[in-house]
Parts: C-alpha cells; structure tokens; sequence
C-alpha cells in the first residue's frame, strides 16, 4: 500500500514537513498487527498515539507513531498494563532528552546513518561486513553510545518486526553475532581478576543478549563481572555466592515486577552475605516495591548502572 507523502489540505501547518510519510489507520494495522479498534482506544482512552486528522477526520500516522505502537507492543509483552505504559514512554523520552543534552547535541542522525548500513550487511547475511561496521562503531562511539544507541535499537527493530519472510533469520544472524563479541568482551575484562560482581537472570524475563549487553554496562577497570547463565536457578544463587564470595549479587529483568518480587527477593537477601541489587526495566519499575528494603535498583540506562553500582559498594548509593 503506498503511503502519503504530501500533507492533506489542511494539515500544511500542523507542525509536519511535508516530506514526512503518512499512513492511513488500515496501513499501520498492517505493519503492526494491531486492529484499528485497539489503536483508536490507545488514542482516546490513553493518549499513547496522537495522529493528525484530515479536514473529513480520518487518521493519519507519522512513522514514529508507528514506532510508538511498536514501543507499546513491548512493554505490554513484558507485562506492564497498557494504562501505564504512558508513564513509561515519557520517562525513557526524558531520560534520552536528557543525556543528548549532556553529549551537546544529538547524535541521532549520525546512529541512524550507522543502523542503515549495519542494516545491509545484516540482510546480505555479510558477516566480514558486519564485523567492519562493529568495529568502526566501537572506534567513533564509547560503548554505552555503540549498544544503547546504535546496536541494541536496531536488534529489537529487527526483533519485532519478524512479519517479513528473511526478517527472523536476519535477527538469528545479528544476535548471535552481537552475543559472540560481546561474551568476548567479557572474558577479556575479567581475564584474570576475581570477578566481583555476579550477574544473573531472572528465569523467563529477558533475552541472553540483554543480559550480556547489562554485564558489559557493569563492568569497569576496577570492576569485574561475571555473567551467569541464563536459567541459572535462583535458589541456587546462595550456593554459588558462597563459593565466589562476590561483592554483589545482581538479578537481571526486564518483565514488569510482580507484587511477590519483593518477598522473592526479601528471602534470597536473607540468605546471601553480600548486597543484593535489581538492574533492568523492572528495578525503575520495583522501586517503591523495594523503597523499604536494602536491595539497591541500579536501572538499565547503561551511562547509570555502572556508576551507581559503583556508589552502592562504596555505601554512598541511598537504597
């Protein structure tokens, strides 16, 4: 179906360019999946998407609409109740305003330029190079900018848009790549050091990579990791704290927290002798589940986690 490339009459001073695409309602049913009912009620219910309206009234969706709606897919398949999803998507707009702020101007443009050429090495299935593009990635950006903004967004594009014929291949391809170098990062930051810090899953709620990408955020010069791995039993996570005797134990997820979480994790603490923290979308979600405990939230901005887990061994991180 084609799009609409030029605005309707009307809508010429709507704060659009008038090279930007619109899609009528049918057509982002489509490439999302979601029934128009369903995007019409997380418009007037929610406010989650607000497209423009020609001078009839009918919808039209912007391409970051639609990947609003791709953003709502995920936090519901994490669990999170579509009424809170809102919340969530200002807080993760603010939190990126925020640190583009802070690197004087926004790369967003250049990170894009990257993802579309990592893109056709991805579809040509070229692993010599994709290995060319990782590594100028990692020359121009520090780690955090290579994973958080240019490598991980485009696994999870590729990841939920798996309607196309190729396009699940195509992820395979990319997150086993992306989960072979990364554990090579790993074992070179720690090659002979006492790993200080354990890393585990919670079972069923995040993929190995982001579990891999959260231990690299973690680690330091003056920090080792160890990432266990994922469906690592977490009654058995005392056992292996007493034979590693780490400074911490950090539990990993990305699932919206259940109510149970903090007796879960009440439990487990009673029984380690290091500090127990939650990192992931789940520790901004737990945190005022676990206001009144002394397990720590580190979140999952990765420019955040090292340096408040850093904090937190310190004894300077308030829980």
């Amino acid at each position: 179906m084609p799009v609409i490339t030029a605005l309707p009459p009307g809508l010429e001073h709507g704060g659009l360019a008038a090279a930007d695409e619109l899609f009528p309602i049918r057509e982002v049913a489509r490439l999302t999946g979601i029934n128009p009912i369903t995007l019409r009620a997380w418009e007037r219910r929610y406010g989650l998407i607000q497209p423009v309206r020609t001078e009839s009234g009918h919808r039209l969706y912007t391409q970051k609409d639609i990947e609003t709606v791709h953003r709502i897919l995920d936090w519901i398949e994490r669990g999170v109740a579509v009424s809170k999803v809102g919340k969530i998507l200002a807080r993760d707009d603010a939190q990126v305003s925020s640190l583009q702020d802070q690197q004087e101007g926004s790369g967003e443009l250049e990170w894009v330029q990257w993802q579309q050429q990592l893109q056709l090495a991805i579809g040509a299935f070229d692993e010599l190079q994709l290995e060319r593009l990782y590594g100028q990635v990692f020359a121009a950006y520090p780690a955090s900018v290579a994973f958080q903004d240019i490598l991980m967004p485009l696994w999870r594009q590729l990841l939920r848009h798996q309607g196309r014929f190729g396009q699940a291949s195509e992820w395979l391809f990319f997150d086993s790549f992306l989960r072979a170098r990364i554990s090579q990062r790993l074992q070179l930051a720690r090659a002979g050091r006492t790993p200080q810090v354990l890393l585990a899953a919670i079972a069923g709620e995040c993929r190995e990579l982001e579990l891999l990408v959260a231990g690299l955020m973690l680690s330091g010069d003056e920090l080792a990791v160890h990432v266990l791995n994922v469906g690592q039993p977490l009654d058995e996570l005392t056992l292996i704290c007493e034979k590693t005797r780490p400074q911490a134990l950090v539990l990993f997820s990305n699932r919206s927290p259940t109510h149970e979480l903090p007796k879960r994790l009440a439990r487990l603490a009673l029984t380690l002798e290091c500090p127990l923290l939650l990192a992931g979308d789940a520790s901004d979600m737990a945190e005022q589940l676990l206001a009144d405990t002394a397990i720590g939230c580190l979140g999952n901005e990765g420019r955040l986690m090292q340096r408040r887990l850093q904090q937190f061994l310190r004894g300077t991180l308030d829980t």
